[in-house]
């Protein structure tokens, strides 16, 4: 499949996944947003857009009126490749910026020396649990997420399966239910949300996804969808249930990682975008670890290199 040449940019398409397929096997990301399926769904929310810069797939988006770039793709000279990048922002705005950076790559360039400064995002961190805990939620400290799984067995006779097709349909009618409790249509965010989840639903076969629903007297009241992220880690990308059954979102949890996930280690329940419920409702299943992102813009007190050379 051709990718155009930096400067010129190919808008992202459905086509375009046996290309970010083979560069994320290659090249195994950590950070929720590199996987195809993400990237697809959001693309209209960030008007994506990719490039080649030497060897490394550059993605292009925007952000609130700014344009922005995620870290390259694949292996060479970093520095020469950002150095591009940021001169091609600054040509657009005062402000160009880097964004989604994995920690280790903050860590790893000198960025002051470059006229650049990395700062943490982190409503951006992504949260990264050890699946087998999430499954058997032992000891004193899943007491109440085992308490709330237990009432909800109790109340409801509930069954989970496979997402297919035949339930897709449902899942879009729980969408815009759980929209219209939500008021989406004043929020910018949960607009694009929205948008997204009906993009993952209608191509669900084509983006090769892997998704659970629970249903409560024949009807879906709550459905997930997710994807192998690296090797190791599992990435959940969607997860929807009806908040008048108290315990869903947990029951829903813990039996899609048990029932399609089991052989993995990690699963990665992305960020929480600085919203604090979102925030409380992570940090209460303990995360074994977090993976950090940064923020690259220019450093305005230092000196450094300030275009491509």
């Amino acid at each position: 499949m051709h990718i155009p040449q930096f400067p010129s940019f190919k808008d992202l398409s459905i086509e375009d996944k046996p290309l970010f397929d083979e560069m994320f096997r290659r090249f195994p990301p950590l950070i929720s947003e590199f996987t195809f399926t993400n990237l697809f769904i959001w693309r209209k929310a960030y008007s994506f857009k990719f490039t080649h810069v030497d060897s490394f797939v550059c993605l292009l988006g925007e952000k609130e009126g700014l344009p922005f770039f995620f870290p390259p793709i694949g292996e060479g000279d970093m520095i020469k490749c950002l150095r591009a990048l940021i001169h091609f922002l600054k040509e657009k705005t005062d402000r160009p910026q880097i964004l989604k950076v994995p920690e280790g790559m903050a860590h790893q360039i000198d960025w002051k020396r470059e006229g650049l400064r990395a700062e943490l995002d982190r409503d951006q961190s992504d949260y990264v649990y050890l699946i087998k805990d999430l499954i058997q939620l032992e000891g004193r400290r899943y007491h109440r997420k085992r308490n709330h799984i237990k009432q909800f067995k109790e109340r409801y006779s509930y069954q989970y399966a496979p997402l297919t097709s035949e339930y897709i349909s449902q899942c879009l009618e729980l969408e815009e239910e759980w929209c219209h409790l939500r008021h989406c249509e004043v929020n910018p965010g949960l607009t694009n949300e929205i948008i997204a989840i009906k993009e993952a639903l209608t191509s669900f076969e084509k983006l090769k996804l892997k998704g659970g629903v629970i249903l409560i007297e024949g009807k879906v009241e709550a459905f997930t969808l997710g994807e192998p992220l690296n090797p190791d880690t599992v990435v959940i990308h969607i997860e929807k249930a009806n908040p008048a059954f108290e315990g869903l979102y947990a029951t829903l949890n813990q039996t899609f990682l048990e029932n399609e996930w089991s052989h993995f280690t990690y699963v990665n329940r992305e960020q929480d975008l600085g919203e604090e419920g979102l925030r409380k409702a992570k940090e209460s299943y303990f995360p074994h670890h977090m993976v950090h992102k940064y923020k690259i813009t220019l450093d305005r007190e230092g000196g450094g290199k300030d275009e491509e050379k």
